[in-house]
């Protein structure tokens, strides 16, 4: 009895051993490893985690530290030292050119008064070669005191000779000196665009601000980029956006020449930003020809997605562009502007129908977003099995009726909103639409109870392209000062779960990416972002001082300003 006891202690302990000897031969060689993290995958069936194992460009393992060491090793292993990882962040709305551009315009976004900003072009003019433009970006006449809208006056003593051109934050009206309005013949007589105004004084002469179309005259004169600057302004402005901890932006309203370009700097490894493109609707030539060649779906090895088309509704709430059911509150009379009719639109609706391309419509008044639901809804008509799967876009949503708020989980449209356009406009929102409207205005909790999703983003150059200050606007509803106390109708906020899926999971959605990304689980793309505090616990004002300390694209660590952080086995 004791010699089989003793022969069955040694079959065991050989079993043991060769358990052990197996297991470590069966590890899994990857590429990479990541341990001792705070990992929020936005997985619900696996919020948390430690670790993360890496092959390629995949994720292959995530779990404990003890799981994944057991089950993988890999030659670089990273030790997070507790730091929070998340999936790489989306912006899924956003203009990369124009966030270039602005690097190198005149920034008004500091300008306290037309003065100041007039002072800031009469720097610009002294280094302005003779026959150039001065172009600038950023003025808002609702930080100035009185709060009206600038004219050509000041502009004209600060640049009497250099035609001056200036966007609005809200890039949906221009202010210009004189020079510029000659150059594009502008005169007294000459009527308002379809779908713009000029705006004029007591006597009916134009004052220097033209709002949305009727901005076409000027830009027709103004000389446009080379090739080269606005390749330059992709490269810089993709750069700041890996540095911001994104790792995919939806592009939208681009030109075939910037799709063009986009796709040369991705092949060449300049840009190595994801990027989801709505091509530009409003450019007939452009929306011909992708309407005809069709979609175009993880190209240059998933970097590249072009499927929607960009139309614009109406224009903006800060330069009462914004299309209303009723007049303006603070401008009786003035019910906004419509920019395509609602058979144009429904026209290119079908067309987007019929070619595969996800409609992305820019609609920020409440009369707008009405249109634009109508118009969806007529169209998907012919689709009645597929529409909830087309994922057409409302860019925007901002300002809703309550009938029209259950419309879009009803017609699966997803509501694309920017939570940091509310903090910048709450200052002057309620003067706009008056206390009943407001309560239908940056209504994202109203939404989420109705059953949408609102994948989130910032309108850069509009907003900041970080994230992070949207994910702070999205769950406080306050200014970087905590302004107001509690929240600006704080029963709107967003929970910090959805906050964070607003800007990974449900930007994927949109972009049809959700199998692909958007959360951090096994089989998705390796495109995740490591911060220096948590946001999910940490107080809210400390989202602000948070900084992203590695951005990561396809297994590949594209940014970290701080490589000696992150100890590398």
């Amino acid at each position: 009895m004791k010699q089989a006891l003793g022969i069955l202690g040694i079959l065991t302990a050989a079993g043991i051993v060769l358990s052990l000897i197996l297991q470590h031969t069966m590890q899994r060689g990857v590429t990479m490893l990541f341990v001792n993290g705070t990992v929020h995958t936005v997985n619900d069936r696996q919020p948390r985690a430690e670790a993360v194992a890496i092959d390629g460009d995949r994720i292959v393992g995530v779990g404990t530290n003890e799981e994944i060491l057991r089950r993988f090793t890999a030659d670089r292993v990273i030790d997070l030292r507790g730091r929070a990882m998340y999936p790489g962040f989306i912006d899924s709305h956003a203009h990369l050119e124009g966030l270039g551009a602005s690097i190198k315009e005149v920034d008004l976004t500091g300008a306290e008064s037309p003065e100041e900003a007039a002072s800031l072009v009469a720097a610009a003019v002294r280094s302005t070669v003779p026959g150039g433009w001065i172009r600038g970006r950023g003025w808002d006449q609702t930080r100035w005191h009185g709060k009206n809208l600038p004219t050509h006056g000041v502009l004209d003593r600060a640049s009497p000779d250099a035609p001056v051109f200036l966007l609005r934050v809200d890039g949906h009206a221009v202010w210009v000196n004189r020079k510029a309005m000659t150059l594009a013949g502008i005169t007294r007589t000459t009527p308002d665009t379809p779908g713009g105004r000029i705006v004029r004084d007591a006597r009916g002469e134009a004052t220097g601000v033209f709002v949305d179309n009727a901005i076409l005259p000027l830009e027709a004169v103004l000389p446009p980029p080379t090739t080269e600057e606005r390749m330059d302004a992709l490269k810089k402005a993709a750069d700041v956006c890996l540095a911001n901890g994104l790792t995919e932006v939806h592009d939208m309203g681009v030109d075939s020449a910037g799709i063009d370009m986009t796709r040369q700097l991705i092949t060449a490894g300049r840009i190595q930003l994801r990027m989801v493109i709505a091509v530009d609707g409003m450019s007939a030539s452009t929306w011909e020809m992708y309407r005809k060649s069709g979609p175009v779906i993880n190209d240059c090895g998933g970097r590249l997605t072009i499927r929607g088309v960009k139309f614009y509704a109406d224009g903006a709430l800060g330069s009462r562009g914004a299309a209303l059911l009723e007049p303006y509150d603070d401008d009786p009379g003035n019910r906004g502007l419509t920019l395509v009719s609602q058979a144009d639109l429904l026209k290119a609706a079908r067309e987007a129908l019929s070619s595969g391309f996800q409609m992305c419509t820019h609609a920020i008044g409440d009369r707008a977003n009405a249109i634009v639901l109508d118009v969806y809804a007529e169209a998907l008509k012919s689709d009645p099995a597929g529409h909830g799967d087309r994922r057409w876009r409302i860019e925007h949503a901002q300002v809703l009726s309550a009938t029209d708020i259950p419309r879009f989980a009803q017609l699966g449209i997803l509501p694309m909103m920017q939570p940091t356009h509310a903090t910048s406009d709450m200052r002057w929102a309620e003067a706009r639409l008056g206390p009943k409207r407001i309560l239908g205005a940056y209504a994202w909790r109203s939404l989420l109870d109705h059953g949408s999703i609102i994948p989130g983003g910032s309108d850069f150059p509009v907003e900041s392209p970080n994230p992070l200050l949207g994910f702070y606007a999205a769950i406080t509803r306050q200014d970087r000062n905590g302004k107001p106390a509690g929240g600006w109708f704080p029963e709107q906020c967003m929970t910090r779960s959805e906050a964070l899926k607003s800007f990974t999971l449900w930007g994927a959605y949109a972009g049809f990416q959700e199998k692909d990304k958007g959360s951090i689980e096994p089989g998705k793309w390796a495109d995740m972002v490591v911060l220096s505090k948590d946001i999910m616990t940490v107080e809210p004002r400390e989202i602000l001082d948070t900084s992203v300390e590695m951005t990561m694209i396809g297994g590949s660590i594209v940014y970290t300003p701080a490589v000696q952080s992150v100890a590398v086995k």
